[in-house]
């Protein structure tokens, strides 16, 4: 099978989609690799270790689109890449499409693209691979980017996230018990901070408990609870997630008003729409905004800033899938992996996302169905 790994357009995104020994295990098995120049730049994977194990460099991505039958990135495609994919051609990378324009999706299913969003998909145990490897990146940066921001250069409270003898720690609020939650409580306690995590889940905030051994505090996520843990917070850690929806606003702008002067919110959730109500998303070269006097950290792709330890986990994740597809196809891989489907928001011109056809309106398709209807034989 022809594969192709795109640059990444986006100017703050520093990821690609594998890493050259990525590209050397399908190169091995007897695929073609085709990356396009200086993919790997940002994190520091020159064109020349792509050729040492075996790709084959382009120069454009319109050439690495005409050559593939799946294309491989990490952000969503781009308006102009969507166009140049066709019918029969497959595109795994995020999609978030829950929370973008009608238009994007709009041309995935006119073009008739197999579009598989890596944050949808599932393994054996029920857990998201690909989105688990970038929320334990997540979870730990969240805690190194509120450490450094509650310092006073950028508005921050001038406090430490630890303790001294004799002065109290910074009080830390993670809403959400998931990969985000758990990792930034983790990163958290070790830390020294007073740390107190809030979900809806008792079976979540159980797990939390005995693995952090008790060293945090949880509380159910009601709005009672969230009103007042947030008041007294320094840092705020949004960590909420709904699968392939948007993350409810469960901050209001009422109860960051009501925050101290200098506290900071850093909202992981923002790729799905954040679940603070006064987010709106930052880039990697400006990541800040005060509202409030809250200093407000809302990046989406917050691994990026750690490009190569991201595209090494990442790697990780996704070459079961690619080995998987390019050994038997995409619609025989499809119909023989049910979490690698889970993925699939767009098919032959028809939406198989039911999330995403509630938020767009439109007819949701049955990818089952859809793939029996491309693997029956023609009758003449």
């Amino acid at each position: 099978m022809n594969i192709g790994i795109l640059k990444e357009s986006h100017l703050s995104e520093r990821r690609v989609a594998l890493s050259p020994a990525g590209v050397q295990s399908l190169v091995a098995s007897g695929h073609t690799v085709y990356v396009e120049r200086q993919a790997g730049a940002q994190a520091l994977f020159s064109d020349d270790e792509y050729i040492a194990a075996g790709a084959v460099i382009s120069y454009s991505a319109e050439e690495i689109i005409n050559r593939s039958e799946v294309v491989l990135k990490i952000s969503p495609p781009t308006e102009n890449e969507s166009q140049l994919l066709g019918k029969g051609q497959a595109i795994f990378s995020s999609l978030h499409l829950a929370v973008s324009k009608r238009k994007e999706i709009e041309l995935l299913l006119q073009r008739e693209v197999t579009a598989i969003a890596s944050e949808l998909i599932e393994n054996a145990q029920g857990d998201l691979p690909l989105l688990q490897v970038m929320s334990e990146i997540g979870g730990q940066l969240s805690m190194h980017v509120a450490a450094h921001y509650l310092q006073g250069e950028k508005g921050g409270r001038g406090i430490l996230l630890g303790c001294i003898p004799g002065v109290p720690p910074a009080s830390v609020v993670i809403l959400g018990a998931g990969t985000v939650g758990r990792t930034a409580a983790r990163i958290a306690a070790g830390m020294g901070a007073s740390v107190s995590v809030l979900d809806r889940d008792l079976s979540r905030l159980r797990q939390i408990e005995e693995l952090l051994q008790w060293r945090v505090a949880t509380a159910i996520a009601s709005s009672y609870n969230i009103r007042r843990a947030v008041r007294y917070a320094d840092v705020v850690i949004g960590a909420v997630l709904l699968k392939g929806e948007k993350a409810p606003h469960i901050v209001t702008e009422d109860m960051v008003k009501e925050m101290k002067a200098g506290s900071v919110i850093v909202d992981v959730s923002i790729d799905q729409g954040g679940c603070i109500e006064t987010s709106r998303p930052t880039t990697i070269d400006d990541p800040i905004f005060l509202r409030y006097g809250v200093v407000h950290y809302c990046v989406p792709n917050m691994p990026a800033t750690v490009a190569r330890t991201a595209t090494a986990g990442w790697t990780n994740a996704l070459l079961p899938y690619v080995q998987e597809i390019a050994e038997l196809g995409i619609e025989k891989a499809l119909r023989n992996n049910a979490g690698l489907a889970k993925g699939v928001c767009t098919y032959a011109g028809h939406c198989t996302n039911g999330a995403v056809a509630r938020v767009f309106d439109l007819q949701p398709g049955n990818l089952n169905r859809l793939l029996s209807i491309s693997h029956e034989p023609s009758r003449n």
